[in-house]
């Protein structure tokens, strides 16, 4: 008898495990094409969203400036980096400045190094950051920089809340508003990385 339920809980626990993952994040389905886009990253090199391929690719809208939401996210992708472990080499972590006149090369290589050395900051024109907010709704105004104080407080056109998540096969997958948890994102990139292992 001992056996025969020592065998039951081992059945039941690998179907719980082979179940499908239930995502906290907003999952696109189907998911979205993104065309492929060449920015500069903090190093002065190109970073091309096609060479990303194999990787996940998780994107945020902000700026070195900003005092509320940008460094706070940032703070989040490090725990998330951290907790993803090895795992964590299978995903980039790219923040494409809204403040590209101020923004430069240099001041975002100073910004992400306090964060993780990882961490990829993309200097876009006003062109490609305007075309790349509106792709992924970010609602980022490309001209608001040259107006206002950006030390003033949230100003939701110079940055949004979100991070989008851009799975193996370089679609858009997946949503995560600002409050998610780091364990929820560590749970949903794991499952995103199992799906695309045999792609």
């Amino acid at each position: 008898m001992k056996r025969f339920l020592a065998l039951l809980l081992t059945l039941l626990a690998l179907m719980a495990c082979g179940g499908p993952h239930r995502f906290t994040g907003t999952l696109l389905d189907p998911p979205e094409p993104i065309a492929d886009w060449t920015l500069t990253d903090q190093h002065g090199q190109p970073f091309r969203l096609s060479d990303q391929r194999g990787k996940l690719v998780l994107l945020y809208f902000g700026y070195t400036n900003c005092p509320d939401f940008c460094p706070i996210t940032m703070g989040i992708w490090k725990q998330v980096r951290a907790h993803l472990g090895a795992d964590a080499e299978q995903v980039r972590f790219v923040m494409i400045s809204t403040d590209p006149a101020r923004d430069t090369p240099e001041v975002l290589a100073r910004y992400l190094s306090a964060f993780d050395p990882a961490f990829v900051g993309l200097q876009p024109t006003p062109e490609q950051l305007d075309a790349l907010s509106r792709k992924f709704g970010a609602g980022v105004d490309a001209n608001a920089q040259a107006h206002g104080d950006h030390h003033a407080g949230l100003d939701p056109r110079l940055h949004g809340t979100y991070t989008y998540v851009l799975d193996r096969q370089g679609r858009w997958r997946l949503l995560f508003p600002y409050d998610t948890p780091v364990e929820a994102m560590v749970a949903d990139l794991r499952a995103l990385l199992r799906e695309g292992a045999g792609s």
